[in-house]
C-alpha cells in the first residue's frame, strides 16, 4: 500500500429539510386546521479514529465528502426523516487542521475517538408548529437551515515509541529490518528511504514500535532533499536513536548536521532523549573504529553505542537502551496523570 501522510479534503454537512405547509381536508371535517410537518435535521460530518488503517491513501482519490440532507416535512403532521451522518475514518495519530493548515481542529490518537467537524442544519418548522388561538390557519413554514462546508487538512503523525534518525545511508532501514519483521528496502548501493517504515520490536519483556524516518541532509528544513516533512512522525516518539555511519570520513560533522536540522524543525524534537550509535562498525578495523568513536563522543558529549545490524554486534544493547527510556517515560507520564488527579477538585 502506498504511504500517504497528508491529504486535503472538502466536507459539507447536510442541510435541514423545509417545513411543510398543509391543511387537513377530509369529508365531514369542516375545520381540519394546519397539519404540515417539520423538516428533518441534516446529517453531521464526523471524523473517527479506527484501528485498521495506517495511511491516508483513500483520501487521495476522493476529496469530497457530503452528509445527507434532511427530508422536507409532509402533510398529516409527518416530519421528514433526518439525513445520514458522514463518518470520515482515519488512522491513529491523525490531526485535522483548518484550511490555513495551522488551526488544529482535532487530534485523534486512540481508536474509537471521534469529533464532529460540521454540524448539520436544523429542519424548518411546518405550519402546524405556528398554530395558536389567534392564528388558527398559518400559511407559512420555515425553510431548513443550510449545512456547514469547509476545507480541511488531514495530517498523519505515526504513533511510534522510538524513532530512527540520521543522514541517508546511515543504516536505519537495515537496523529496522534486523530487529523487527518490517521489510524496508535495503540494497548495496546508496539511496534514501522515500517514506517512513514501522516495526514492532521486543526487548526483554518490553514491546515497542520503532519508526524509520527518511534520512535528513543539510538544508532539509529549507526543503533540500526530501525536506523535513517526515519529521512530524517522530514528534510523538519517547526517544530517538541517532545512527551515524562509522564509514563516514567525518562522523562529528554528520552528527552535528542532523542535530541542526532537528533544531531548525522545532516541535520539541531536539529536546527529546537521544541515544547516539555508530552503525556499520563491522566495516572498519579496530584503530579506525576507535578514532571515529572518540570523534563522535566529543561531538555528542556522550559515549555512543557501537553496533552493526549486519553482524548483530551491539544491537541488543541499543534495543535495551531504547526500552529503558520508553519505560521511564511511561512511568513519568503515569505519575504526572496521578498528580493531576490528586489535585483536581470537583
Amino acid at each position: 500500500m502506498k504511504f500517504l501522510d497528508q491529504a486535503k479534503i472538502y466536507i459539507r454537512s447536510g442541510a435541514g429539510g423545509n417545513g411543510c405547509i398543509a391543511f387537513r381536508r377530509e369529508k365531514f371535517i369542516e375545520f381540519g386546521g394546519p397539519n404540515g410537518g417539520d423538516g428533518g435535521h441534516g446529517g453531521d460530518v464526523w471524523v473517527e479514529c479506527v484501528q485498521n488503517l495506517n495511511t491516508l491513501i483513500d483520501y487521495r482519490y476522493q476529496q469530497h465528502y457530503f452528509a445527507q440532507n434532511g427530508t422536507p416535512g409532509m402533510g398529516q403532521n409527518r416530519s421528514g426523516p433526518g439525513g445520514d451522518d458522514m463518518v470520515i475514518k482515519v488512522p491513529p495519530g491523525t490531526q485535522v487542521f483548518a484550511e490555513d493548515s495551522e488551526t488544529l481542529l482535532a487530534d485523534l490518537t486512540a481508536p474509537g475517538e471521534r469529533v464532529r467537524l460540521a454540524k448539520g442544519g436544523n429542519g424548518g418548522f411546518g405550519n402546524a408548529h405556528f398554530k395558536s388561538a389567534t392564528n388558527q390557519a398559518p400559511r407559512h413554514a420555515n425553510p431548513g437551515q443550510p449545512g456547514e462546508e469547509l476545507t480541511i487538512w488531514l495530517k498523519l503523525k505515526l504513533i511510534a515509541d522510538a524513532g530512527l534518525v540520521g543522514l541517508p545511508n546511515a543504516g536505519k532501514s537495515t537496523f529496522l529490518a534486523a530487529v523487527s519483521a518490517a521489510k524496508p528496502k535495503i540494497a548495496d548501493y546508496p539511496f534514501t528511504t522515500l517514506h517512513p517504515n514501522l516495526g514492532v520490536v521486543r526487548a526483554g519483556e518490553t514491546d515497542f514500535v520503532l519508526a524509520d524516518i527518511p534520512g535528513l541532509i543539510e538544508g532539509a528544513h529549507e526543503g533540500a532533499g526530501l525536506g523535513d516533512r517526515f519529521l512530524s512522525h517522530v514528534e510523538r516518539c519517547r526517544v530517538l536513536l541517532h545512527l551515524v555511519d562509522a564509514t563516514s570520513e567525518d562522523v562529528a560533522t554528520d552528527y552535528k548536521t542532523v542535530r541542526r536540522e532537528l533544531k531548525a524543525y522545532g516541535g520539541g524534537i531536539e529536546k527529546k532523549k537521544e541515544i547516539v550509535a555508530l552503525s556499520k562498525c563491522d566495516a572498519l578495523d579496530e584503530a579506525t573504529l576507535s578514532e571515529r568513536f572518540e570523534a563522535l563522543k566529543k561531538a555528542a558529549r556522550k559515549a555512543p553505542l557501537v553496533l552493526s545490524a549486519v553482524s548483530g554486534q551491539g544491537v541488543k544493547d541499543a534495543l535495551y537502551a531504547l526500552a529503558r527510556e520508553i519505560t521511564r517515560a511511561n512511568v513519568s507520564d503515569e505519575e504526572a496523570d496521578g498528580d493531576a488527579a490528586d489535585t483536581w477538585q470537583p
